[in-house]
């Protein structure tokens, strides 16, 4: 029993010693450590603002800032391991890291690959915060990036959050990129009108409209697209500004569509709602309806 109790005196008295002499190398890791977070907090965020301000591209320099920050870390933990007499516990560090991380490749599998599609798109994608975009079936305005996914803020005001995946791996229409977009409707006619004088009408009301936009690039016509049951059907093709999709591209519409009209019905042209046809079968000969003159109401 004395034996035993020596044995476990002198294994703490060691272990104590053995503590006293690392004392040193112990504060100095933590003193690594401590300097390599704030270093690296401040060249990240130096560099990330440096980035920011020259690309205007946040996802990059999120990344970029990020990226050297943990690698400052990283560091700082490897050399305060070592200075402290560590180093063996380092070595399975990394490699208990390098294992780890092929077990949770599987296990965080979309994770993983929304992560890897947002460092992709750090440094290479088809749109920019504000632009206006359809991704899939999801269309609005982008308000912010990030590396596992792409918020959207549809125009009925509904948050929309798409994984970074599926935005490698969707089409994407960018309404915004080169600013400008084309709008067509169509608008009916009476058959005894002037086609050529309703499509100079509706040119001149084009023109108008100050948001429109036309030059040599971009330039507005109307065509004969169909002819109707009741109406000539013309087609009115125009480009908008996109820069504000909502406001200058949706409204926009809306005026040019109001003027159209109005500047049709003063120039005395007709436009006729759609006949209903009524057809009898078999042996009728006259309409399940009556006209009721003097009340002027259908039976």
């Amino acid at each position: 029993m004395k034996e035993s109790t020596i044995t476990i005196s002198e294994s703490i008295s060691s272990f104590y010693n053995q503590f006293i002499q690392q004392l040193p190398g112990i504060g100095m890791g933590i003193l690594i450590i401590v300097l390599g977070l704030l270093l690296g907090t401040f060249i990240g965020n130096a560099v990330k603002k440096r980035i920011s301000t020259k690309t205007k591209d946040p996802l990059m320099s999120t990344f970029l800032g990020k990226a050297i920050k943990y690698i400052f870390i990283i560091i700082a933990i490897m050399l305060a391991l070592e200075a402290s007499g560590l180093g063996a516990i380092a070595a399975g560090i990394l490699t208990a890291a390098g294992a780890s991380a092929v077990v949770l490749g599987f296990a965080f599998k979309d994770i993983g690959q929304n992560f890897i599609a947002g460092i992709i798109m750090a440094f290479g994608r088809p749109f920019d915060v504000d632009d206006t975009v359809e991704i899939g079936e999801n269309f609005g305005k982008v308000k912010a990036l990030e590396f596992r996914y792409t918020k959207l803020k549809t125009f009925d005001g509904k948050d929309v959050y798409i994984p970074n995946s599926d935005v490698l791996t969707k089409p994407v229409t960018n309404y915004t990129e080169d600013g400008f977009f084309r709008w067509d409707f169509i608008v009916g006619i009476a058959y005894e009108d002037n086609i050529e004088g309703a499509k100079a009408t509706i040119m001149e009301a084009l023109r108008k409209e100050p948001n429109v936009i036309e030059d040599n690039e971009h330039q507005n016509f109307v065509i004969e697209e169909t002819l109707a049951t009741s109406t000539v059907n013309l087609k009115i093709y125009f480009w908008v500004d996109t820069t504000d999709f909502r406001r200058s591209a949706l409204i926009t519409k809306g005026n040019v569509v109001r003027k159209v009209k109005e500047a049709l019905e003063e120039a005395g042209y007709y436009l006729p709602a759609d006949i209903q046809e009524i057809k009898l079968y078999g042996k009728a000969t006259e309409f399940p309806i009556k006209i009721n003159e003097t009340k002027n109401e259908v039976e």
